[in-house]
């Protein structure tokens, strides 16, 4: 059990001692009623070579171990035994690909164990040796079906790694399939080292791995005690499309957004949302009605909220201007409005998802190639030489979209074709079920948590999918096992600052925005000892602190000061 009376904070990416769970100078040491094993059980004998494939809940061809490894204790990590393994697929084609996975199995177990998702687009097994298997969990994760090492920040990936796409068998265990598959291979694997399969059974994952935590709750929720999914990519297949989107949107040279403009973009941004939660601070805690503002697809027909920049003549007298003053042209404006307002389908994708969110008001416009330093081919104004668009999701529409890894994403056209195979890969690939009962009657728990200043996923497509949920259960139903965080102005790894300059005009000093608080032991306490946590909880930052609210409620500034959690009361007004 958790003892909160301990040291038991978490601060994003660092564990501190745990001693109630027999952590101790940064190493875990057996408790009572773990079951240990030692060196002398990491063997082939113990785990076998193989498993049957009928122990496997979705189709493979077969299933073979590699020799356990026996891991030295080391820093945080404790001593654990790593076993190797790989399912091949149905498939024989030269594109159908094995899943490889691992599993880690402590010296000292806790009776818990916790699958790991993975990110990008996957294709290397993630690590397991971080908080959980610290805590004494089994942990357990897969490359999901493909072997493509992440490309670098910025690059595209690798096209020779990426013929997967082409096969239906790979990209479906990279949708769902291969998180049942490795579920239940760990599942075998763990009663053969240990006697027994888990008590608790967690699934923690953050960026895709967040959307694979979110899709097990919603195909295979009898699996899982809890959830804990981070900034998940909820809506995978449009968010694949939706940089392609941008750049078609900004072929004709008139309506390109220009990295000059990003001072006056968060400048507006700021200049019409920092005050709507009742202080000018430099942050956006007012999302949904920053939203609203911006979202030219929803409330009132024929709203202009770009009015005030908008150049006189609709003529630019300084494209070059970096400053906030600078203005914004009307094919820029159109840019904008369709990178901030919901984007319609023609028909709805799977769950009957009508739309796709897009991104949120921020502070960081530019971030994850939202904006384009140059044109690339088939822009007006590229040179014949010019690169074709590259982006991490770039071969999920040439492959996977448009069936030819060769092809310029900027060609994409919706016509019938394409229509019906966006329906094909969003059933795939999507987790927006808005239907949770199974998992919640089970008595399932999950936490999601994401930061509406993210730039790589789509929080407006999270937030949809937030209220999706509580639109098809109501909200006292959610609330039963569901927490929906929201952490405002903060990116992809949950951290962001304040803007230097707040909606008055004012400058103002940099301070990191509140975000620390150890989740896993809230869903730990939650599933286990059935402590269901506040809709409100505190976050910090060195010595501030703020309400984590869950959605629709955001932190409202009351009165006092603005760096105290006491100041602020989490409201949908």
């Amino acid at each position: 059990m958790l003892n909160k009376s301990k040291n038991w904070v978490h601060r994003i990416g660092i564990v501190v001692t745990i001693t109630a769970l027999g952590i101790t100078a940064g190493r875990r040491v057996a408790a009572q009623g773990d079951k240990t094993i030692s060196e002398s059980d990491c063997t082939a004998i113990r785990v076998e070579t193989a498993i049957p494939v009928s122990a496997i809940g979705e189709p493979v061809s077969a299933v073979t171990l590699n020799t356990p490894r026996w891991i030295a204790a080391t820093g945080n990590a404790p001593a654990y035994c790593s076993v190797d393994g790989s399912m091949a697929p149905i498939d024989r084609s030269p594109t159908a690909k094995p899943i490889l996975f691992r599993v880690a199995l402590p010296a000292a177990w806790t009776r818990r164990a916790a699958q790991l998702g993975g990110g990008g687009t996957n294709g290397v097994i993630p690590i397991l040796t971080g908080e959980p298997l610290q805590r004494g969990f089994a942990t357990y994760g897969s490359d999901s079906g493909h072997q493509n090492p992440p490309a670098a920040r910025g690059a595209g990936p690798d096209p020779a790694a990426s013929d997967w796409w082409s096969n239906d068998e790979a990209v479906r265990n990279f949708g769902y399939m291969q998180m049942k598959k490795t579920h239940d291979a760990a599942m075998v694997i763990i009663e053969r080292m240990y006697g027994e399969r888990p008590r608790f059974n967690y699934y923690i994952g953050n960026s895709q791995g967040g959307r694979e935590a979110l899709t097990v709750a919603q195909r295979y929720p009898a699996d899982y005690d809890g959830i804990g999914a981070t900034v998940p990519v909820v809506s995978l297949s449009s968010l694949q499309v939706a940089p392609v989107l941008i750049r078609i949107q900004e072929k004709a040279a008139a309506n390109w957004v220009t990295p000059a403009k990003v001072n006056a973009i968060r400048g507006e941004f700021m200049r019409q949302c920092d005050k709507l939660d009742g202080l000018a601070d430099g942050i956006i805690n007012n999302y949904i009605a920053c939203r609203s503002i911006f979202d030219v697809r929803k409330g009132p027909p024929n709203r202009q909220p770009w009015a005030a920049k908008r150049c006189p003549d609709n003529v630019d007298p300084n494209p070059a201007d970096t400053s906030a003053n600078a203005c914004l042209t009307d094919g820029q404006i159109s840019t904008l409005q369709f990178v901030y307002s919901r984007y319609p389908f023609s028909s709805p994708l799977a769950n009957g998802v009508q739309t796709f969110g897009m991104w949120l008001p921020n502070t960081d416009p530019s971030g994850s190639s939202l904006m384009a330093a140059a044109r690339v081919r088939g822009q007006e104004g590229a040179s014949a030489g010019a690169p074709l668009y590259s982006y991490i999701g770039a071969p999920g529409i040439t492959a996977g979209l448009m069936r030819d890894l060769g092809a310029n994403p900027l060609d994409y056209t919706e016509n019938d074709v394409t229509l019906r195979r966006r329906r094909e890969l969003s059933e795939i690939l999507d987790s927006t079920n808005p239907d949770l009962t199974v998992f919640q009657r089970r008595g399932g728990r999950m936490m999601v948590t994401i930061g509406t200043n993210d730039t790589l996923a789509s929080p407006g497509a999270q937030l949809d999918y937030y209220q999706s949920v509580i639109d098809k259960m109501g909200q006292a139903a959610v609330d039963q096992f569901a927490r929906f965080f929201v952490v405002p102005q903060t990116g992809h790894g949950l951290t962001g600052v304040n803007y230097a300059v707040d909606g008055d005009g004012k400058t103002i000093p940099s301070r990191q925005i509140p975000n620390a608080i150890d989740r896993l032991s809230v869903l730990m306490d939650w599933v286990e000892r059935k402590v269901a946590p506040g809709k409100s909880l505190i976050v910090t930052a060195g010595e501030n602190s703020l309400p984590l609210c869950s959605y629709p409620t955001y932190p409202k500034y009351i009165s006092g000061p603005a760096s105290s959690s006491s100041s602020y009361a989490c409201s949908a007004d």
